[in-house]
């Protein structure tokens, strides 16, 4: 599964510690067309990197998307 375009959504839900990004805050990265601008280089975390777009998580629009990980978000949070 390819990312879907003008989503972000992976860029906004999450936390991201490395980059000092909190949950539910667009990354400093990502481009006005929701796109990471590192995407191609050796500064996206490996965080980023490992994450892979699928079904369950993507959904079938970026509302979707958006509703998952910040459920996930919030469910590995206490951890």
């Amino acid at each position: 599964m390819n990312c879907r375009p003008g989503c972000g959504a992976c860029c906004i839900a999450p936390s991201i510690s490395s980059l000092h990004k909190p949950a539910g805050e667009a990354c400093s990265h990502l481009t006005t067309e929701l796109r990471c601008s590192i995407f191609d280089s050796a500064l996206r975390p490996a965080c980023c990197s490992g994450l892979q777009p699928a079904a369950e998580m993507c959904g079938n629009d970026r509302e979707a998307a958006l509703a998952w990980l910040t459920q996930l978000e919030a469910a590995t949070a206490a951890c």
